[in-house]
């Protein structure tokens, strides 16, 4: 499959712009993962040497626009260092989260790889081995005098729009009964906006996955907490197209590899997950 996203140019460097960045992987092609069989690569959908991968821009610390401009993150990164083993340039898509699956299902993009849940989605994505134990929890204001799940009653409660706090919040089995204490349930673009509005007043409470409320409580410094309580634990994995199992099989392998050289624990690290990480070395 060749890569769509709008990009009109590789470099050696990551190059910001558009609805897209494409950066090349390391040409050495030097270990034992590096070297993809013609017929592997048609299977997989990358015969161009380009992995695209979709993500949402607004997603820290998996994948966001850092201060220079650039597109950076754990996923991110991660995904140029399984780049760098096959000798693939990587492209970097921003998506419109709600449209994920139109992105993946046209061709547009080869996986999702951004903090994406697998949990009670297995039959709908062929899945990668999943690398990040994540739950989502409940951020709210210090001083707003909500401890525990059952304050939320009579609350008004964010949540970014398609993401997996918000099927938990509307799943019978789930928190629904949760939910419907809630004065409103808002949906929100992003987490950004929605930390904004909390800020403000607007918000009582935001829904939101662990390691990004963990990132945005340091980033935003003090004014909010977490709630000891979670909603519901999950897992993280990358989504290729249904039945794409041969660009799976390439990528987990990767993904062992990059795990027992430490490239993993090392990016985990970097960007304050290392305790939710559960590949291990072999």
């Amino acid at each position: 499959m060749a890569a769509c996203g709008s990009s009109e140019e590789s470099s050696t460097g990551t190059t910001s712009g558009g609805s897209g960045e494409s950066v090349s992987g390391s040409s050495a092609g030097s270990t034992s993962g590096s070297t993809t069989s013609s017929s592997a690569a048609a299977e997989s959908g990358i015969e161009d040497g380009v992995l695209t991968v979709g993500f949402d821009a607004e997603y820290p610390p998996y994948g966001y626009m850092g201060e220079d401009g650039e597109y950076t993150g754990f996923d991110l990164e991660l995904a140029q260092a399984v780049c760098d083993l096959e000798g693939w340039e990587l492209e970097k898509k921003p998506i419109s989260w709600d449209a994920k699956d139109m992105e993946l299902d046209s061709g547009s993009i080869d996986c999702i790889w951004n903090g994406f849940t697998m949990t009670g989605r297995e039959s709908e994505y062929t899945f990668s081995v999943p690398y990040v134990d994540n739950s989502q929890v409940i951020v709210v204001a210090e001083n707003s005098g909500i401890e525990t799940l059952a304050d939320l009653a009579g609350k008004v409660v964010g949540v970014q729009a398609a993401s997996a706090a918000l099927e938990v919040l509307q799943d019978e089995e789930g928190q629904k009964a949760l939910a419907d204490t809630f004065a409103s349930l808002n949906e929100f673009a992003d987490y950004n906006t929605a930390f904004t509005e909390l800020q403000a007043g607007a918000l009582d409470a935001l829904a939101i996955d662990i390691g990004v409320a963990q990132y945005q409580l340091e980033s935003r410094g003090e004014g909010f907490k977490m709630l000891d309580e979670t909603l519901n634990s999950e897992e993280y994995a990358i989504a290729f197209k249904l039945g794409n199992e041969t660009l799976r099989d390439m990528i987990d392998k990767d993904l062992q590899e990059l795990t027992n050289d430490g490239t993993v624990q090392e990016l985990a690290e970097k960007y304050g997950i290392a305790d939710m990480i559960i590949l291990e070395a072999e």
